[in-house]
């Protein structure tokens, strides 16, 4: 079967063998996979992944040396069921699923295991445990959009915002656009937006921020005191001496590059609460002092339970999200390596997906 498959740093379109399907697997048929920022990653940083991953304590899933085929954001056909499953999901079944199988040493995420390969395959093995079906005959591109998406609604739930919150959500790519989805489906407002693709802007605002911002023009921190958050120290103390309404402020960094972190503490509001959902790759510096000062609260999060992946699949379904907005492109098996290159910079995208039947 054709796949697109990394190699050392290249990528390539190959002929792999066929997936064996192993106890409570079923076979699928890849309809349609996301490109993730992580995927872009891993093409060049690939030992880095592992390195740090390994630090962090997962399994050893990935082997650098050897062939790994990516896509964990994906909608799939069901072909076979294997041994011990209960054929509850009948051949020609659409159906998603979190991108765990099971190996030697527990999960593995799909796509991110050379044991396991991903959904940029014409075909792989899923674990029927995990499988949901796409309900109300929701588009295969759309339904999986569903991956992406459940990490917005992780994060929001993190956040425990509610009605005193203002939100700030500090990049607009996939991610910082899943999390204003998750926000405004809450009815949390107002949500602040910032970015530096005019693009994407214009996406978070149809996405319903109420508010966006170029930072390369305007403070994304310059809105605080206008919707009654302190926004330094001195402000506080005159506002709780006055009796003044005060609200929360939550701010989403939804980016992931050395020195963001650092920034937004420097420049939140006091007791301000930062969810940090992009994933920076590299060592950071900021200085403790300066968080405990403004009693600031750090959160990091990832990927989502599977609850939260279920309902945000329903939500799609229902036509609760409206998902339309972020598919920017499509791509066969044989594109998959031109499009990596053009999502290195990209201008315009928001989600590619891959369509290894697309000619």
């Amino acid at each position: 079967m054709r796949a697109a498959v990394l190699r050392g740093k290249t990528l390539t379109t190959i002929d792999i063998a066929e997936p064996t399907l192993g106890e409570g697997q079923v076979l699928v048929r890849t309809l349609a996979c996301g490109i993730c920022g992580s995927d872009l990653h891993a093409h060049h940083h690939l030992e880095d992944i592992v390195s740090l991953s390994q630090q962090s304590g997962a399994a050893d899933n990935i082997d650098p040396a050897s062939d790994l085929v990516m896509g964990h954001e994906f909608c799939c056909e069901v072909l076979e069921h294997g041994p011990g499953t209960s054929k509850r999901f009948k051949a020609g079944t659409h159906v998603v699923s979190t991108p765990y199988a099971f190996g030697p040493g527990g999960p593995e995420l799909i796509g991110f295991s050379t044991r396991f390969n991903g959904a940029f395959a014409e075909r792989l093995v899923l674990t029927e445990a995990l499988m949901l079906e796409v309900p109300n005959g929701l588009a295969p591109d759309m339904a999986s959009l569903v991956e992406p998406l459940s990490v917005g609604t992780h994060a929001v739930a993190q956040a425990n915002v509610g009605p005193a919150s203002v939100c700030l959500v500090v990049g607009c790519g996939p991610v910082g656009l899943a999390v204003i989805v998750a926000l405004k489906r809450r009815g949390i407002g107002p949500v602040i937006a910032c970015d530096y693709s005019p693009a994407r802007r214009a996406l978070a605002e149809r996405l319903g921020a109420d508010i966006v911002i170029d930072p390369a023009s305007a403070s994304p921190h310059a809105h605080w005191e206008a919707f009654d958050v302190p926004a330094t120290l001195a402000t506080l103390g005159t506002a709780s001496l006055m009796g003044r309404t005060i609200r929360d402020a939550v701010i989403f960094e939804c980016v992931g590059v050395p020195g963001l972190l650092p920034s937004l503490i420097q420049n939140a509001p006091p007791t301000a609460h930062i969810v940090v959902v992009g994933a920076c790759m590299e060592e950071d510096r900021f200085v403790p002092v300066i968080a405990i000062n403004k009693q600031l609260r750090l959160s990091f999060v990832f990927a989502y339970s599977p609850d939260e992946f279920a309902e945000t699949l329903h939500a799609l379904a229902e036509g609760e999200i409206d998902a339309a907005p972020f598919l920017t492109g499509r791509v066969g098996i044989n594109d998959v390596a031109d499009m990596f290159a053009q999502l290195g910079a990209p201008a315009h995208h928001v989600k590619v997906v891959v369509e290894p039947w697309r000619a």
